[in-house]
């Protein structure tokens, strides 16, 4: 007999106290181990539509729904005793007669939340042409299909919610006029549960350690589930590099883990790095990672989870001795120094020639500097103006030598050195996540880590949430992945109204300097939400009150504090912050180098570090016309190129902002405000 976990029931267990979900899990580890036990108590549920339903006793309060066949046992429910009746009385687990996948149906008679037909509000009818084949062939339950055909823009989020999740996502890229992909035939006499449809709801779990990790964590359901395009991608096999993209709250990180994951149990030898770019988020991975390989420590040795430039930094000391990085002010200073009197190039032009070109690049000539590209670098420069340039930055380059100080970039580079020469660096395969915001260096060293190997280099990111590195040309260093990219378009973590909203920020479509382009369109919300609230104020204080107000109408409504974000766009806003919290009457916990939020508090952070993140409700506030873009990089820019990327990464700024919010978000600033809150309103 298989033995099956439903994501319904480690979603119902997540919403219990902890001390009966450690009175469930007993339970559930004795009905894995023998479900004929006679300390078992089942009952059969006679009101309930599906025979196959049955209640096993937890405690006196507690009841665990079992749906029972002579081939299987499935957990499907969990609740207080008359919440887990009602539960499996309005359902039915049953094979769709279309698709052939194994579903949870809701029972239309008993769903008392839907209109009827006939108070349909008025407007037109979204699937009305639509015949009864073609709306099964999407998944939609037969006894559902009339409430779809009369659906409407109004009623459509009150329907999706008592539907599977692969007809929701069909519908919903039918309303926004996309076709959803065909569905494919299956045989009749195949397992409904093995269809991949299925296997996003269903698990089989074949010993007590994979049901430990599935009840351990039940709010992570991402550990246990994945949706069939999220499978695909990362038990896929590839010749080169590749890379999966998909706007904010469409599951990349999640590829990212499970891909690592996959990697190195599909092969026992394989040593597998997973990173990016800053320390905070690879922490978040870190504990993530542990979370999914739980119980399983010969395959954890094997997945090292580290930013990589901390990667980077432990192997350059072990091949070469701790380096010493050249700090920022001392590099300014090496550069004012070698600029002497000149004012021919402002400062601010040398940093930016420096960092994203001659340093980038790893220039260590004057035949290197005059030849290079200059990508993105409007400002034109003949070969006197380069060789000016060049005595500057071969001085640096001296001046950093005679003191035995590196950049990162250098450190990356020695390490590319080693890496194509043969040196075993210790990794198989590299997965990184929120590839986006790599530098040049970094990218050209993972080419040579692992890029030459089959499913060596695993890209996930977002162009359209890149915020930290000028663009550059991928496939310019060996990490070509055109053939090999594909996009993920379902939205599990954002509401309708906020990712809707949260896009007018960017472009349609984001191309990269390769021609690779990243398109938002056909990405679709899996569930309704309030329209964000954008409000202007007189002045700083009376911001903070109406913020103050929104985080504690939120509280009112149920909301824990940590389940609450207030982001700014850098520290020097976050007393105005700190201000709205303190109005809401409720503590609060700044976020700098950690992941995660503090409970019993609300969380405050810059925008910088909000990635990875996640709340119900999120305040992004302090919008002012001089902070978002900020000043200080607009009056700094000294190339036409540069203004545009400033623009540009500050609109992603905001776009990450907004889109950490799940149910709830408000956007604020004083008066006139920023001029990205146009966009936003549409």
């Amino acid at each position: 007999m298989e033995f099956r976990i439903a994501d319904s029931f480690t979603t119902s267990l997540g919403r219990l106290t902890a001390a009966e979900q450690r009175a469930v899990k007993t339970t559930a580890f004795d009905l894995q181990m023998d479900p004929s036990s006679p300390g078992l108590s089942f009952h059969k549920l006679d009101r309930a539509k599906d025979p196959n339903f049955w209640s096993v006793r937890v405690n006196d309060d507690i009841r665990v729904i079992i749906h029972r066949t002579g081939a299987s046992l499935l957990l499907a429910y969990v609740d207080h005793h008359d919440k887990a009746y009602r539960w499996a009385e309005r359902r039915r687990i049953e094979r769709h007669p279309t698709t052939g996948a194994m579903q949870l149906v809701e029972v239309r008679e008993r769903v008392e939340e839907v209109a009827a037909p006939a108070a349909t509000p008025a407007g037109p009818k979204l699937f009305g042409r639509l015949r009864k084949p073609e709306l099964m062939a999407f998944g939609v339950p037969e006894d559902w299909v009339e409430d779809v055909r009369n659906a409407t823009e109004a009623t459509l989020f009150t329907i999706l919610p008592h539907l599977p999740q692969e007809a929701q996502e069909a519908l919903l890229s039918l309303a926004v006029g996309e076709q959803p992909p065909a569905p494919k035939p299956v045989q009749a006499e195949a397992d409904p549960f093995a269809h991949p449809d299925a296997e996003r709801r269903f698990r089989v779990l074949n010993d007590v350690e994979e049901l430990r990790r599935a009840l351990d964590y039940p709010w992570d359901r991402w550990a246990v589930f994945l949706h069939p395009a999220q499978r695909d991608l990362v038990e896929r096999r590839h010749a080169g590099p590749a890379r999966v993209t998909g706007s904010a709250g469409t599951g990349k990180t999640i590829v990212a883990l499970h891909r690592a994951a996959h990697l190195a149990r599909r092969d026992p030898k394989a040593r597998v790095l997973l990173t990016t770019f800053s320390k905070p988020l690879a922490r978040a991975l870190a504990q993530r990672m542990a979370s999914l390989v739980a119980g399983e420590p010969a395959l954890a040795a094997r997945i090292r989870v580290q930013a990589l430039t901390g990667f980077a930094y432990d192997l350059y000391a072990e091949a070469f001795g701790q380096p010493q990085l050249v700090a920022d002010a001392i590099l300014h200073q090496m550069l004012r120094k070698a600029a002497g009197s000149s004012t021919f190039f402002p400062i601010a032009f040398l940093l930016n020639e420096w960092s994203e070109v001659v340093d980038a690049q790893q220039i260590t000539s004057w035949e290197g500097y005059r030849d290079a590209p200059r990508l993105g670098r409007r400002t034109r420069l003949g070969e006197k103006q380069r060789q000016a340039l060049w005595t500057v930055f071969a001085e640096v380059q001296a001046a950093l030598d005679a003191k035995k100080l590196v950049t990162w970039a250098r450190v990356f580079e020695r390490l590319t050195e080693l890496a194509r020469k043969g040196k075993d660096l210790g990794v198989d395969h590299a997965v990184v996540d929120e590839a986006q915001d790599l530098s040049m260096p970094e990218a050209r060293f993972l080419a040579a880590l692992a890029g030459g190997k089959p499913d060596g280099v695993f890209l996930a990111g977002d162009l359209g949430q890149r915020i930290f590195q000028q663009p550059f040309s991928w496939k310019s260093l060996s990490l070509d992945v055109r053939g090999r990219s594909s996009t993920l378009r379902v939205n599990y973590r954002t509401s309708h109204q906020i990712r809707t909203q949260a896009d007018r920020l960017l472009p349609g479509a984001v191309t990269d300097v390769d021609g690779e382009r990243d398109s938002r369109k056909g990405t679709v919300s899996l569930f309704d939400g309030p329209p964000p609230t954008i409000q202007i104020f007189d002045n700083a204080a009376a911001e903070s009150g109406g913020v103050g107000s929104w985080v504690a109408a939120r509280l009112r409504e149920g909301m824990a504090p940590h389940e609450i974000g207030v982001l700014v766009r850098s520290t020097g806003q976050l007393g105005r912050a700190r201000a709205a919290v303190k109005a809401a009457g409720v503590s609060a916990s700044e976020f700098e180098d950690r992941m995660e939020a503090v409970t019993g508090s609300v969380s405050l952070g810059t925008m910088h570090l909000a990635k990875g993140l996640e709340f119900r409700a999120v305040a992004v506030m302090a919008c002012d016309d001089e902070v978002l873009p900020l000043q200080e990089r607009v009056e700094g820019v000294t190339d036409e190129a540069d203004l545009e990327e400033v623009y540009e990464t500050e609109r992603h700024l905001l776009y990450v902002a907004c889109t950490r919010a799940r149910d709830h978000l408000w956007i604020s600033a004083v008066r006139p405000g920023s001029e990205f809150l146009r966009d936003v309103r549409g």
